[in-house]
C-alpha cells in the first residue's frame, strides 16, 4: 500500500471512531412550559338603583369611577338610576351632569294631571331625557344602556335597550299611583323598582361580567316622615325588599351611599349633599373594586 492510500485509510478509520463517540451536543429532551391562563377581558357594568331624588348620589359615584379609570362599558338603571344612567351612557360627563343637576328644578320633570291612575303624566320627564341625550335612540349611545321597567300585565321586568331613550326612562320611573303608566307598543309599564330595584340582572343580560351595583334605597335613620311621598317611599322599599336582596346578591361589588336622611322628593333641595355622599361611597369602595378587577384584563 503506498503512502497516499495508507493516509486515506487512516483518515477513514478516524472518521469512523469519531462517529461512534458520544457527541457533546447530544440533543436534550425539550421541556414544555405550560402557558399561564389568560385573564378574561373585563366588561364592567354599573347598575344604578331607584330612589327618587336620592338618585343625585349616582352622579358622585360615576364621577369618582371615571376619575380613577374604572372602565364602565355597560350602564343599567331603574327609575332615578335610569334618568342618570341614560345621560351618562349617552356620553355626558359626570361634571356636566353635576352642572345640569344644579339648575334642574322639580317643575322641569313634573306635569300634573287629574287622573285615577297617576297625577303626573311623565311627558316632561320623557322630553327632558331626550333633550339631554341628544334625541338619539338608545342603540346610538357610546355605552350600552338599558332602562328597566315592569310590565303592568305580567309583573315581569323588561329591559329597554333600544329605541326612544326618554320613553324607556319614563316607563322605568313610572311610580304606581304617582306617574301614569307608560304605554309602549300597546303595553303598560310601571316603575322597574318593583322587579329590579337595582338592575344587576339586566346588566348581566347586556353582556357584563363584572357588575358594580349602587343601592340608594337606604331606610331613614329617624322615623318615617308624615308626608305622602315619605310613606310612598317606605312602601316601595318594603314591597321591593325581596327583589332588592336577590339583585344585590348577583353583583360583584355593592355601593350603598349614606342617603338615609335625604328625602325621596324633599331631597331635591339637597342635590349637592347627595352628590358628595355618592363620591364618598365610591371612594370607600374603590379598593374592593380594584382588588376584584385585578382578576381581569381592562
Amino acid at each position: 500500500m503506498n503512502t497516499l492510500s495508507r493516509r486515506a485509510a487512516l483518515a477513514a478509520f478516524a472518521a469512523l471512531v469519531l462517529a461512534a463517540c458520544p457527541s457533546g451536543n447530544t440533543p436534550q429532551p425539550q421541556v414544555r412550559v405550560k402557558p399561564q391562563p389568560q385573564k378574561p377581558q373585563a366588561v364592567v357594568a354599573i347598575a344604578l338603583g331607584g330612589g327618587a331624588s336620592k338618585g343625585f348620589a349616582h352622579i358622585g359615584i360615576l364621577k369618582v369611577l371615571k376619575q380613577h379609570g374604572i372602565p364602565v362599558k355597560v350602564v343599567t338603571g331603574t327609575s332615578a338610576g335610569a334618568i342618570v344612567g341614560s345621560m351618562y351612557a349617552s356620553g355626558m360627563s359626570p361634571d356636566r351632569m353635576e352642572l345640569e343637576a344644579e339648575i334642574l328644578g322639580k317643575t322641569d320633570l313634573v306635569d300634573l294631571t287629574l287622573s285615577t291612575n297617576g297625577f303626573i303624566k311623565g311627558e316632561k320627564l320623557q322630553d327632558y331625557v331626550n333633550r339631554k341625550t341628544g334625541n338619539r335612540p338608545i342603540e346610538q349611545f357610546p355605552l350600552k344602556f338599558a332602562a328597566v321597567a315592569t310590565d303592568f300585565s305580567t309583573g315581569k321586568a323588561v329591559a329597554f335597550n333600544r329605541g326612544n331613550a326618554g320613553q324607556a326612562v319614563r316607563a322605568s320611573a313610572a311610580i304606581p299611583n304617582v306617574f301614569q303608566p307608560a304605554v309602549i307598543g300597546g303595553r303598560k309599564y310601571v316603575d322597574g323598582g318593583l322587579t329590579q330595584p337595582v338592575p344587576v340582572t339586566a346588566a348581566r343580560q347586556q353582556g357584563a361580567n363584572f357588575v358594580i351595583a349602587v343601592d340608594i334605597s337606604a331606610k331613614p335613620e329617624n322615623a318615617v316622615g308624615k308626608s305622602f311621598f315619605a310613606y310612598l317611599d317606605q312602601t316601595l322599599n318594603i314591597m321591593s325588599t325581596s327583589a332588592l336582596n336577590a339583585e344585590l346578591g348577583k353583583a360583584d361589588v355593592v355601593i350603598k351611599p349614606r342617603v338615609q336622611n335625604l328625602g325621596a322628593v324633599g331631597g331635591f333641595d339637597q342635590k349637592t349633599q347627595a352628590i358628595k355622599t355618592g363620591e364618598a361611597a365610591a371612594l370607600a369602595a374603590l379598593p374592593e373594586i380594584k382588588r376584584k378587577l385585578a382578576a381581569y384584563r381592562y
